[in-house]
């Protein structure tokens, strides 16, 4: 089956200057959408522009200050006359034992990952509703259905997003706005370069991304890939508590 026709005019992606945000960000781009691309990096979006200069809109913004990034998606939603699509993509993950654990450390993680996420789509929602239109989606993880170890923050702040998403789908039910909640598994990025324990079903960037972007034409509410690692991970929610606890402590040695 083909890919539907693109169904967006203006798009925002947040985390672009790398990993599956770039990837987004040039995906919708080469298919014709404007797409505002923000990052904290602005060396690496100049350089994404270059891909598309038509295309790219660079947008220097720091996801973790709330305020500061509702403010610059309104603005943005006034500039382009309605985003069509927004896409919080942008996170980080911390990889430390709960017996180093520190505040900072978690609230980095929270700020970014939960904070930045809400801010973003909630900016655009407001416009989306009064205009009758348009698509937000969050990017969550295999990680949101159950605490894997050293990644408190992480697999928190992800639960907390794909739970956060379905209420708002609930709501606008019956409304032209559309909704997505993704799921990935292990994608090589920046973030699991930096892992250090098996990663089963390590998928290629550019495979995620054409996954995820024709998921998203597709507006499916859910989305959750690579299939394996859906399974498992889902099947992992039946496990009793006390056998998953000794599981995953033994992978993780």
């Amino acid at each position: 089956m083909g890919l539907p026709t693109v169904p967006y005019r203006a798009a925002l992606v947040t985390g672009a200057s790398s990993g599956l945000g770039r990837g987004l960000a040039l995906w919708f781009a080469r298919r014709g959408v404007r797409v505002w691309a923000v990052a904290r990096r602005a060396d690496r979006l100049e350089t994404l522009r270059a891909e598309v200069p038509d295309g790219i809109v660079p947008v220097v913004l720091d996801v973790s200050d709330p305020a500061g990034t509702v403010a610059r998606v309104e603005a943005i939603d006034r500039e382009c006359d309605g985003l069509d699509l927004v896409i919080a993509n942008a996170g980080v993950g911390e990889d430390v034992s709960a017996k180093r654990l520190n505040w900072p450390l978690a609230q980095r993680t929270l700020q970014v990952n939960v904070v930045g996420a809400v801010a973003t789509l909630s900016a655009a929602l407001p416009g989306m509703v009064a205009r009758g239109r348009g698509h937000l989606v969050g990017m969550s993880s295999m990680a949101a259905f159950r605490g894997l170890p050293r990644h408190a923050g992480y697999s928190a702040s992800k639960a907390y997003l794909a739970t956060w998403l379905e209420s708002v789908r609930v709501d606008l039910g019956g409304t032209p706005i559309r909704v997505t909640c993704i799921h990935p598994g292990f994608v090589k990025s920046e973030l699991t370069a930096k892992n250090r324990f098996p990663m089963p079903w390590l998928l290629e960037t550019d495979d995620a991304v054409e996954r995820m972007g024709r998921a998203i034409v597709r507006k499916k509410p859910v989305y959750r890939f690579p299939l394996p690692m859906s399974l498992l991970m889902r099947g992992a929610r039946m496990i009793p508590d006390a056998l998953y606890d000794r599981i995953v402590r033994a992978v993780r040695g």
